[in-house]
């Protein structure tokens, strides 16, 4: 089990920057792949990026291509939190974001239902 915890969200002009953070629960958060997803108002949930366990050699790290070169994945396993640095900010980026976590696996990483442990969600809002 592993609770998750967001925050940093909040509201910014177009090409600002904001970082998130994922807090979780426990003591193997390191075999844990984690994700950050996002949730437009009527829209479906998307994938945002992703970054395998750390137990994982060889995993890669996956962005969806709307925020690629602007939006960094990272994680400290010694603070068992991850980030989601957002740079260059769009309004349309405005949207609800879920950090979310997986038992080790370096498949399937963009699928959100693959995640079996999702956080409670944080706003971001960027206006024009």
């Amino acid at each position: 089990q592993v609770q998750l915890v967001e925050s940093g969200g909040g509201l910014v002009q177009a090409g600002g920057s904001l970082r998130l953070s994922c807090a979780a629960s426990g003591r193997t958060f390191g075999s844990y792949a984690m994700g950050w997803f996002r949730q437009a108002p009527g829209k479906e949930r998307e994938f945002v990026a992703a970054i395998p366990a750390i137990t994982r050699s060889g995993g890669s790290i996956y962005y969806a291509d709307s925020v690629k070169g602007r939006f960094t994945i990272s994680r400290d396993n010694a603070k068992n939190t991850v980030y989601l640095q957002m740079n260059s900010l769009k309004p349309e980026d405005t949207a609800v974001y879920y950090c979310a976590a997986r038992w080790m696996g370096a498949s399937g990483l963009t699928l959100s239902n693959t995640y079996g442990y999702w956080g409670q969600g944080t706003q971001v809002t960027v206006s024009s």
